[in-house]
């Protein structure tokens, strides 16, 4: 079990990529949904861009190759690719054992920047669907990270100060939404490696 820091009255995770081993899946689904405008796209982009929303993402991969996408569009094809393959999702052990070892002792929420009904899906997948009391996603009407907005209405809803909430985050982008709305935060990158 991951440790916290000793205010702690609320958890907060990622869901991508910090709970789930999904970001491989995520790597062939974006490839595959750029693959018709050319790309062939690298996982390192996708790391890069670790907590965005598809849209957002779709966003910058128009830039990045200098292409014109309806990122819309393209964000929908790549969820749709990846919602066919959620059932090889993973736990990330440890991560979801600091989750479990938390459960009925702090109130616990997941702030995502992927869809809703596909972080509920991933979440049962791993077998983590009944853990968290709330859980805001790219579907919510709130910026996404790296706006602190995301977690900030994550600890609205729980009910619990931003300064007495801890982020588990595996990617740049929630880290710095994490710190930017005055949590602590554990890369989870730095565990795993």
């Amino acid at each position: 079990m991951l440790e916290i820091p000793a205010h702690t009255a609320a958890l907060l995770f990622d869901c991508d990529g910090t709970l789930a081993n999904t970001m491989p899946l995520h790597h062939v689904a974006w490839n595959e949904a750029l693959k018709p405008y050319g790309i062939d796209c690298p996982p390192s982009f996708i790391d890069t861009h670790a907590g965005k929303s598809a849209e957002q993402v779709g966003e910058e991969a128009a830039r990045h190759w200098g292409i014109e996408l309806d990122s819309v569009k393209i964000a929908a094809e790549k969820e749709a690719l990846f919602e066919q393959m959620v059932h090889r999702a993973q736990p990330i052990d440890v991560v979801l054992e600091t989750a479990r070892g938390h459960f009925g002792k702090l109130p616990m929420g997941v702030v995502s920047g992927g869809m809703r009904h596909l972080v509920q899906l991933t979440l049962e997948q791993i077998g983590a669907g009944g853990l968290f009391s709330v859980i805001v996603t790219a579907d919510d009407p709130v910026p996404p990270k790296p706006s602190p907005e995301i977690f900030l209405e994550a600890a609205r809803r729980l009910g619990v100060e931003p300064t007495r909430c801890h982020v588990f985050e595996d990617g740049d982008s929630g880290i710095l939404a994490a710190q930017a709305a005055g949590m602590t935060c554990t890369d989870v990158r730095t565990v795993l490696t």
